[in-house]
């Protein structure tokens, strides 16, 4: 669905992106996260034909970008920087004048898919109030209605979850997962790592420019060496694992192992009653931190 070949784009001496090589198949639901500053908001920029690459090649959706952006906008749905709308109109009006002006709308059913778009992120009952008296949560909504309104195959959205509170994260969450199921590929940037990984499956990360990695977040999220313990018995697991424990929290104990499936049945073999017995794993937020240099908006004394 996204493919680019060191993708670099350079303002004077700084390299704002600087030779990614990205890579979204379809069906994904791809996260990319990376510190402020870090390029993801340019990246996206330039996938849509915003602004032009210095260097580099780019594919969506098949089609060379940005020679032949306007053939593949239509299959795109994106909201990028916040919502765009003009302030003193409604939303409902707004809608209709960006689908009007858009790549690829169809009058005919321009207010039934204004609808189903207003439906879908929880806007079927706004009125005539004009946008400017939206919170900022109803005008993020707003702008993933504008994102929907053409059924697209792709979905990019630059921290489409700014300005909701939880709740609202949470349907926002849902509403992307069955997107996903009914065949939409969904690209998003953000820096919320916990909502990254509830909802995606392949990961990428940003660091000054760079992608520093991607993955699918089932083999970034590798095992630690480590096994979580609880049980009633705490004093003889520690006993009998000698040395083995590197944590104890009550009852629960951090066990070092490399087999969780040996050192069950060793638990087992001893007589020893577990209640929870879980492989530790990296975080996200772990491997983040491990891959990326810092946030790039400090300014440190020298």
């Amino acid at each position: 669905m996204i493919i680019t070949r060191g993708l670099t784009k350079t303002y004077g001496r700084l390299a704002a992106v600087d030779g990614v090589d990205l890579e979204v198949r379809e069906g994904d639901r791809y996260g990319l996260l990376g510190p402020n500053g870090s390029g993801k908001t340019t990246l996206l920029r330039m996938l849509l034909g915003l602004v032009f690459a210095t260097r580099g090649e780019i594919e969506v959706l098949g089609l060379p970008v940005p020679r032949r952006v306007r053939d593949a906008l239509p299959q795109i749905g994106a909201l990028v920087e916040g919502p765009g709308a003009y302030p003193h109109l409604s939303g409902r009006t707004n809608l209709r004048l960006l689908d009007a002006a858009g790549p690829g709308g169809t009058r005919r059913d321009r207010a039934t898919r204004i609808d189903e778009a207003l439906e879908r992120v929880g806007l079927a009952g706004i009125d005539r109030r004009p946008v400017r008296a939206y919170s900022l949560g109803m005008r993020q909504r707003l702008g993933l209605a504008a994102a929907l309104l053409r059924r697209p195959r792709l979905l990019v959205l630059d921290e489409p979850t700014n300005g909701l509170d939880p709740r609202g994260i949470r349907e926002i969450r849902d509403l992307l997962t069955e997107l996903n199921t009914e065949g939409t590929t969904v690209f998003l940037s953000s820096h919320l790592l916990g909502e990254i990984e509830a909802f995606c499956t392949r990961v990428g990360v940003m660091d000054r420019g760079r992608l520093v990695l991607q993955d699918d977040l089932a083999e970034l999220r590798e095992p630690t060496g480590r096994v979580l313990v609880t049980g009633p018995q705490p004093d003889r697991v520690v006993s009998l694992l000698d040395g083995r424990v590197e944590d104890r929290d009550g009852d629960r104990l951090t066990v070092r192992h490399d087999d969780p499936a040996a050192l069950n049945a060793q638990l087992v073999g001893a007589g020893i009653p577990v209640s929870e017995f879980t492989a530790e794993r990296r975080t996200l937020e772990q491997v983040v931190l491990a891959a990326t240099t810092g946030s790039a908006d400090r300014v440190e004394a020298r």
